[in-house]
Order: structure tokens, then C-alpha cells, then sequence
């Protein structure tokens, strides 16, 4: 796996997290069920690399090797802390704004 394509699946599961997130969160606030939503951004992205890496592997007929199991944990793990820093600074910015109308 080149880098390029590793950074294409990378963005790939950050912005389809984003919307699965959405989507899981609109279902839960309509049965009124209690979650946490950072537990459940992070839990959506891993699942998407993991998803996104076997879809991968599948496709292009890909040995697993060595490098090719370190670029797909990478890629597990890197997708959870995008998912979660980015999910951090847009509440953070949404709370900040909130805070500068009020004033």
C-alpha cells in the first residue's frame, strides 16, 4: 500500500465517520436513548478502518505482510484520533460561538 493511497482511505473513513456518526446519532435521539458521544464517534471510525481495510486488502488481491499489517493498524488507529480531535475542536468552536452571541 503506497502512502497516497493510505492518506485516500484515511480521508475516506473520516468522512464517511462524520456521516455514519450523524446518522447513528439521529436513531439514538429518536428511541431517547443515552450514549456518549465521543465513545461513539471513535467506535464508528474503528469500525470504518476496519471495514475500509478488509474492503481494501479484498479488492486488490493484497498479501498480508508485515508492512501491510503495520499500514492497516496505523490506519485503525490514525482514523480514531482524527474522529476524535476533530469531533473535540468543532464542539469546541460551536460551544466558543455560542459563548460570543450571548455576550
Amino acid at each position: 500500500m503506497s502512502v497516497d493511497m493510505f492518506l485516500f482511505l484515511m480521508l475516506a473513513v473520516s468522512v464517511l465517520a462524520g456521516l455514519f456518526t450523524e446518522a447513528i446519532k439521529k436513531i439514538l435521539d429518536g428511541v431517547g436513548a443515552k450514549y456518549s458521544t465521543n465513545i461513539l464517534t471513535g467506535a464508528v471510525s474503528v469500525v470504518l478502518a476496519v471495514v475500509i481495510d478488509a474492503g481494501y486488502v479484498i479488492m486488490t488481491d493484497a498479501m498480508l505482510t508485515d508492512k501491510m499489517a503495520v499500514m492497516l493498524i496505523a490506519l485503525v488507529l490514525l482514523s480514531w484520533l482524527c474522529a476524535m480531535v476533530g469531533y473535540d475542536k468543532v464542539m469546541q468552536a460551536v460551544t466558543q460561538m455560542k459563548l460570543n452571541k450571548s455576550k
